[in-house]
């Protein structure tokens, strides 16, 4: 379920094969469903795309039918069925998929995630698809929300147009999809990885931020390095990644593993000083409007409405982790410090 707050978190969008070649093809999808602690997404995407092999794509769909129901979990659930804009084939699977998953376990979903779209048209037909199945089974309309992966030039083309249109939609999410993109652009490998694509990360934020909607960053998949006959988790760099993401304003970022996503959902998290910081000049300026007090500065820095917007968005971003993962929250801050920043009074008037 959503956080009862007015912010929306996916800090990680964790995407989990739904079937895999093991005695029990549903393991990694359990293991995103029963995670714990940081190892839990705020969004766990059940993949029902390129993350499970073409012949297990009918199981992995029964998979997330009769595992999806029997978890607690307390995040959001957005499976990933196929999609593609240029292919019909892959857009019949697609409806198909989201029919099956709103009719049969609709209330378990937040939404669905649609890959590969092409420009505004094909995000439209998309959310068609996903309020026909929403009206078939007696859903509100706008009930099961829908998120697209941004992979394609059309899309990118047409970003601004498909941020506007989750104006007055279920379009929840923009995510970013490089491996895909790079590959339809033509970009190369030239011995030091692919593109970053700082512009088009910097126009998801801001496209995202300006419709209301989040931003997601893309996969990181070199999780490992090997050296001196030594395999290693590669923290370094997925760090480095998430922590770009975070700077040019993207809400989270993609997780394939779960040490990748307790390393996103630290990074996307207030630090403890960043919190006492902001608890701190808010409780400051609280008193300074109790006392009548006309222009306040804090520590040298005029507060204005702006400026104020900031320091709250530290502690709602806080209280909306609370609100579902109270064990990241009181694992990482002080338990006064937490108290005061769930009980302030964080409004501007």
């Amino acid at each position: 379920m959503t956080s009862p707050t007015d912010t929306r978190l996916c800090r990680t969008f964790q995407t989990a094969p739904a079937a895999v070649p093991k005695e029990d093809s549903a393991k990694y999808l359990v293991s995103g469903l029963e995670a714990e602690g940081f190892e839990a997404p705020d969004w766990l995407v059940p993949d029902l795309e390129d993350g499970t092999a073409p012949d297990m794509k009918a199981e992995g769909l029964e998979n997330a039918i009769d595992r999806i129901p029997k978890a607690a979990f307390p995040g959001e659930i957005w499976p990933r069925v196929e999609w593609s804009y240029e292919d019909e084939r892959a857009r019949e699977r697609g409806r198909s998929q989201i029919e099956r998953l709103v009719g049969e376990i609709g209330d378990e979903i937040d939404g669905v995630v649609v890959p590969k779209v092409g420009r505004l048209e094909d995000v439209e037909r998309a959310a068609a698809v996903v309020a026909a199945a929403e009206s078939s089974y007696g859903y509100d309309d706008g009930s099961i929300g829908l998120a697209v992966i941004v992979e394609t030039g059309r899309a990118r083309s047409d970003l601004r147009e498909i941020a506007r249109f989750g104006e007055r939609s279920r379009l929840a999410a923009l995510v970013f999809g490089p491996v895909d993109y790079t590959a339809e652009l033509g970009g190369r490998d030239l011995g030091d990885g692919r593109p970053r694509w700082d512009g088009l990360l910097e126009a998801l934020s801001n496209e995202a931020s300006a419709a209301g909607l989040l931003a997601i960053g893309g996969p990181f998949d070199d999780l490992f390095k090997e050296r001196a006959g030594l395999t290693y988790y590669n923290a370094d760099e997925y760090a480095d990644q998430i922590e770009r993401e975070a700077r040019v304003g993207l809400d989270g970022s993609w997780s394939l593993y779960p040490k990748q996503t307790i390393q996103a959902n630290t990074v996307h998290m207030p630090t403890p000083d960043e919190l006492e910081r902001d608890v701190e000049k808010i409780e400051r300026f609280n008193e300074a409007k109790r006392a009548g007090t006309g222009a306040v500065t804090i520590d040298g820095q005029m507060v204005d409405e702006a400026t104020f917007k900031n320091f709250r968005n530290t502690v709602e971003t806080v209280r909306a982790i609370h609100d579902t993962r109270r064990e990241q929250t009181a694992a990482y801050y002080d338990e006064e410090l937490l108290e005061r920043a769930l009980t302030l009074e964080v409004s501007y008037e």
